[in-house]
């Protein structure tokens, strides 16, 4: 749908500057009318839906576009358990604003009594959400060595990852020599 309503959109805008340059004519006001109301036909012929956020919901109403909104995620109860005594508890996690955009990655360390032995946070530059995690992960497992730690256990919320470092799946090209 985006890409019919960029080209519908540059079409018109090279019909009024051809009209311009040699008519010697301009009429903006139609050529919006136009480039909406194509908009609007092409989004509510469309089967897509919105993201749940504002910027959609404003730009499809000045389009005139019907709203169909994405499906609403059912919120899973999370609960943190405190690791055996003798044990350390790693949680990690990453994320990127965008595919791929501006990614982190943190992680916390935690004693069985909930005591704090430390924390980082690293900033990775552009990369997808799945790199922020594995590295996330990566980047934990040699904190926890530097720290000469024995007893640990890991927690990721992304399951490629869980996956990779229970042996029931490889780790992305990308990351293997890692």
């Amino acid at each position: 749908m985006k890409l019919d309503v960029i080209t519908f959109s540059i079409w018109i805008i090279w019909c009024v500057r051809n009209y311009a340059r040699f008519q010697d004519k301009i009429d903006v006001s139609r050529s919006i009318s136009i480039i909406k109301y194509l908009t609007c036909l092409v989004g509510n012929s469309s089967k897509a839906s919105m993201k749940n956020d504002m910027l959609d919901f404003n730009v499809i109403k000045v389009f005139c576009i019907n709203t169909r909104t994405g499906k609403v995620l059912r919120p899973l109860p999370v609960r943190w358990e405190f690791p055996s005594p003798g044990w350390v508890k790693i949680n990690t996690d990453g994320v990127a604003r965008g595919y791929p955009g501006f990614a982190t990655c943190g992680c916390i360390f935690r004693e069985s009594m909930r005591e704090f032995i430390g924390a980082f946070s690293t900033f990775l530059e552009v990369q997808t959400a799945m790199v922020a995690e594995f590295y996330g992960v990566i980047h934990a497992m040699e904190e926890a060595q530097k720290m000469r730690l024995t007893n640990v256990w890991f927690e990721c919320d992304f399951v490629l990852v869980c996956a990779v470092f229970t042996a029931r799946s490889n780790a992305p090209w990308i990351l293997r020599n890692r």
